[in-house]
């Protein structure tokens, strides 16, 4: 039930409100940027399933994920090319990430574009760090698909604490 609270909490701050993240947007120095994309990769992992909303028509389409990767100074994520959430990405890129921290009462919303990157060596970066996923895909299967972020807003906010933007 604890799980169901939590996702139900995360959709309902990520359809509510505009963020305050569009209202800052100086372009950070690159140390910077570094750090606060290692902070959102590391707030990802910590939460272990985020939920990735897309656009589908007028339709948001949500579902949870759970893969985050920095590679060569950027965030990844993985999908299958099959996906339906995969042919969204390749319409709109525009998507937007939520997750969500019981333990520690805070949240994190993730704007940005996702782009994809075919190469090998990103995917089998993906693959060994998630060896689960050998599973379903293999480094030369088409259907393995890893995505970066470019434009990325996250915020972090919490009951208490200021919220905190992070661009990268």
């Amino acid at each position: 039930m604890k799980k169901l609270g939590a996702f139900c909490f995360g959709i309902a701050f990520m359809l509510t409100g505009a963020s305050a993240a569009a209202e800052n947007s100086a372009a950070p120095s690159p140390d910077e940027a570094k750090k606060n994309l290692e902070t959102v990769c590391r707030f990802l992992k910590e939460a272990g399933c985020y939920y990735l909303a897309t656009v589908d028509g007028d339709q948001p389409r949500v579902r949870p994920f759970g893969t985050a990767l920095i590679f060569e100074g950027k965030l990844y994520i993985q999908t299958g090319r099959k996906k339906n959430v995969s042919k969204q990405i390749a319409r709109n890129g525009k998507v937007e990430i939520c997750a969500f921290q019981p333990q520690k009462k805070r949240w994190l919303r993730l704007s940005g574009v996702l782009v994809d990157d075919d190469r090998r060596e990103v995917k089998q970066a993906m693959l060994d760090a998630y060896p689960g996923l050998k599973k379903m895909y293999n480094v030369d299967d088409p259907n393995t698909q890893v995505l970066y972020f470019t434009n990325a807003t996250a915020t972090i906010d919490s009951f208490g604490s200021p919220q905190i933007v992070l661009k990268f």
